[in-house]
Formats: structure tokens, sequence, C-alpha cells
């Protein structure tokens, strides 16, 4: 991230400019985000920007809403739109699987839930350390 931003502000940055330039609307929750170590951060960011790019390039969105929550639990990402979706048999391609090794890097999980017309939802968990 630039010059010590937190991960807040540089999730805040690149959503607002990813939607200026693909006219997708974006609805974040849970913002700020407190206590993100910088690894995790970075993490969080690669995943998210691979989610969006999967957005912009094959779901024919809209709307995307944006949640990245932090707690006693850990830290959460959803990333979810309502484009055109795919089905549950769909081989993965390699956006999901850049999705899922940077929350693997990071000590996180991945899942992907999609139904054809209805959308896509990407859940990120990074459960925090003791």
């Amino acid at each position: 991230m630039r010059g010590g931003q937190s991960l807040a502000e540089a999730l805040e940055r690149h959503l607002a400019d990813w939607s200026e330039q693909t006219g997708v609307t974006v609805e974040t929750w849970a913002l700020p985000i407190t206590d993100v170590p910088a690894r995790v951060s970075e993490g969080v960011l690669t995943a998210m920007r691979e989610a969006l790019s999967n957005v912009e390039l094959h779901s024919g969105a809209r709307t995307v809403s944006i949640a990245v929550t932090t707690g006693r639990s850990g830290l959460r990402m959803t990333v979810s739109d309502n484009g055109r979706g795919f089905a549950a048999d769909a081989v993965p391609g390699r956006g999901i699987a850049r999705m899922r090794a940077a929350f693997a890097e990071i000590g996180g999980s991945l899942a992907v839930n999609s139904v054809p017309g209805e959308g896509t939802t990407v859940s990120g968990v990074v459960p925090r350390r003791r």
C-alpha cells in the first residue's frame, strides 16, 4: 500500500477509481477497518482487485456490494454482484484460483457461491492470530 495507507483508505481509493472506470455502482459496508497487519492488508487487496476484475470481465453486473469487517474472530471480506452468475459445476477460472491463493497465503480461506442469473458472492475469512 502506498505511503502508510490503512487498509480502509486503500480500499476506498481503489473502489472509487474502479467504479469510475467501469461505471459499476459500488456499495460498501463496515469501513473503517482497524488493526490489520500489512501482510493481511496486501492479501485482502489482492483478492479484492481480482474479484472486481472478475466482475468487470465476466459478470455483466451493474452493482457490487463490498463488506470488509474486523472483529474478535478476525477479518471477513465479502464481494457480491448482481451479474449473470455461473453454474456450480463450472470449472473455476484463474481469477478464483488467485483469490484463493491470496487468502491461503495470509492464513485464510475463500468460498465462492454463484447462481446463474442471480450473481456471485465471494467470501474470504482470515482468523485472528491468538
